[in-house]
């Protein structure tokens, strides 16, 4: 694994990935898995952010097998109607990197399910997201799902009694607990494919702290965060840099499910792919089988074939309270 780069990915070809998020990390992830040879479907919100990924990797990898998927995250809705079209035009899905995130809105916005829009698209889109895509998933040629997380997780905690931030929002506090939950999913994940025999690998990463328009977007330009990512530019490793553990989860023979990776340098925050400290609260199973009922009941959607604890249901009272 040592100074591991895109270079070192084996070939995809024959293979269909599909990474959420059109700019960023997203299209660094889709740009190496085209240049690999693998059919990429980038999947977002903005037809224009979409076609102009799609124009880019074009560009720089030629002949490159690459398509749009209309998404967004933050509507269930849209969830299903993407999933129901990928499952209509394909026979499965080798590889699904859950990817694409909000940041740390200043002010507690809502999705079109009512979910607190970190929550719900960080964490809740991608479970159901998941979901739905299992079934060609566990058609896929050794299928990995790879879902970032992020440093920030390490200070996060999952908040099942005002799961929504509806009581108490701190724009942080709020992109942490998406983000913890994001890690305890992928954990998750693994003991259930395992289980379940499902034959599907899955595997977190993070990108360190790396050059992407996440905190502008979310946080605002004018905002501290918006204006130490502007000014304070050499701070943050470049995007392809970031996007390097997550493609390491997502490629090499190396990787484990059920693993965590993210950079080797400076407290993990940049550098190459290396495995990555998983934060103690993480590791909480009883949590994780918990979160995981409640994220079905929240989403709608279920992933069929595992036994559930008998303790993973409590808790889910508490999870629409004011």
């Amino acid at each position: 694994m040592t100074h591991w780069t895109a270079s070192d990915i084996p070939s995809q070809r024959g293979l269909t990935a599909v990474v959420t998020g059109t700019g960023g990390l997203g299209l660094q992830d889709a740009l190496a898995l085209a240049r690999a040879g693998a059919s990429v479907i980038v999947a977002g919100r903005d037809p224009s952010k979409g076609a102009a990924a799609v124009h880019q990797i074009r560009t720089q990898v030629s002949g490159a097998d690459v398509a749009f998927g209309l998404l967004d995250l933050a509507k269930l809705d849209s969830v299903q109607s993407f999933a129901d079209g990928l499952c209509a035009s394909r026979d499965r899905v080798d590889l699904l990197i859950n990817n694409a995130a909000v940041m740390a809105p200043p002010r507690r916005q809502s999705t079109s399910d009512d979910f607190e829009l970190q929550l719900g698209t960080n964490y809740l889109g991608h479970f159901a997201l998941t979901a739905r895509l299992l079934p060609l998933l566990r058609k896929g040629r050794q299928a990995r799902v790879v879902t970032l997380s992020s440093v920030a997780a390490r200070s996060g905690t999952i908040a099942f009694d005002d799961l929504q931030a509806r009581r108490d929002y701190k724009p942080m506090q709020a992109y942490s607990q998406s983000k913890l939950a994001c890690l305890m999913f992928a954990l998750e994940l693994q003991r259930r494919s395992d289980a379940g025999g499902w034959g599907v690998q899955s595997i977190a990463a993070h990108p360190g702290i790396s050059r992407t328009d996440l905190l502008p977007n979310g946080a605002g330009a004018s905002s501290v965060a918006g204006m130490l990512r502007r000014f304070m530019w050499f701070l943050f490793q470049p995007a392809e840099q970031g996007a390097l553990p997550t493609l390491f989860a997502a490629t090499s023979p190396q990787a484990r499910g059920g693993a965590y990776y993210g950079p080797d340098r400076l407290g993990e925050t940049r550098g190459h792919p290396t495995s990555a400290a998983i934060p103690p609260q993480a590791l909480d199973a009883t949590a994780a089988a918990r979160l995981w009922s409640a994220s079905e009941e929240l989403t709608g959607t279920v992933f069929p074939g595992t036994p559930v604890p008998s303790d993973a249901h409590q808790g889910v009272r508490h999870l629409h309270a004011p």
